[in-house]
């Protein structure tokens, strides 16, 4: 499943530094084909102990985490809508994402250009989201009967203030009226740099890890997990998914003839030690195809 989140704002606001911090992750690129499609396309794991520890416990050959897929777009201007600065292009990108993340300048610096002048989150918010509601407007006038997913203003949205955490008023967080990260993106891309030791000594907790998890959240997603020697690996299905659909992530195969699934949550897995040991305690279940898959679950399709 490809699963997009475009980062979107104002131009110099810390889009760029958010996406390179980002990608520039510890992630093992080379568990993912084209983990990099092109310079503004990147792809990142999901933070996540659960696959780590149950491959740890089966010694497990690969592990492979879920990931999301984060798209750096240009930055939009007012008048965007009609074309302005990269205005189509800006929201052509948008429409082909599924979620958008919009980075919001909260930082005073004389030496970073400010397209507004002055440091106004709410206004820059403001202008982003007329300008999606604007375009909307043009599409729904011309009678394109476009799903309302592909409605810019209707996407699920993450807002980054970029700024120091400690310097933000929680009345500001609250006007935003909306899922907030706060960050300060010029330490969170330096801090990139150090090892995890060095952070630590510095007392840096990074923000990022959050805005992933949120991000993945917003999407609806959940994650089942297979597991044993060989690998263990992280899926991503849409919540509501039943058995057969989580077989179909794996391989279409499954879901067509699916006929079972053994499955146990990935804690009782933990506690038990191994599949024989939880079988003789009653821990794992027999589903068919009506069972809805649980976030943590660990499952074995029995496919014909």
């Amino acid at each position: 499943m490809k699963l997009s989140i475009g980062i979107v704002g104002l131009p110099n606001v810390g889009k760029s530094t958010l996406f390179q911090a980002l990608t520039k992750k510890e992630v093992n690129i080379a568990n993912y084909p084209f983990a990099t499609i092109d310079p503004n396309v990147g792809v990142v794991e999901v933070p996540d102990e659960r696959v780590q520890k149950l491959s740890e416990l089966f010694h497990s050959e690969k592990t492979i985490p879920a990931v999301v897929e984060f798209v750096d777009i240009a930055g939009l201007v007012k008048g965007a809508n009609k074309g302005e600065g990269l205005g189509n292009k800006f929201l052509a990108s948008i429409r082909e994402v599924a979620a958008i993340v919009q980075v919001v300048r909260g930082f005073p610096n004389a030496d970073i250009i400010n397209v507004e002048k002055t440091v106004d989150p709410l206004r820059d918010i403001d202008t982003i989201n007329t300008e999606l509601q604007l375009k909307d407007l043009e599409t729904t006038e011309k009678g394109s009967e476009i799903p309302e997913s592909q409605l810019l203003a209707k996407k699920p949205v993450i807002y980054v203030l970029n700024a120091e955490p400690k310097e933000v008023s929680p009345e500001l967080i609250e006007k935003i009226k909306g899922t907030v990260v706060v960050a300060n993106l010029k330490d969170e891309l330096e801090m990139q740099q150090l090892s995890e030791e060095e952070r630590k000594e510095f007392g840096f907790v990074s923000h990022l890890p959050e805005l992933i998890t949120k991000a993945y959240e917003i999407l609806n997603l959940i994650t089942f997990f297979t597991t044993g020697p060989d690998e263990t690996r992280a899926w991503t299905i849409k919540r509501g998914s039943t058995a057969p659909q989580a077989g179909g992530a794996i391989h279409s195969d499954f879901e067509q003839n699916f006929i079972r699934a053994e499955v146990i949550s990935w804690n009782k897995l933990l506690e038990a030690g191994d599949w024989s040991k939880a079988a003789s305690l009653g821990l794992l279940r027999t589903e068919g195809k009506e069972y809805i898959v649980q976030d943590g679950d660990v499952i074995e399709i029995k496919h014909g």
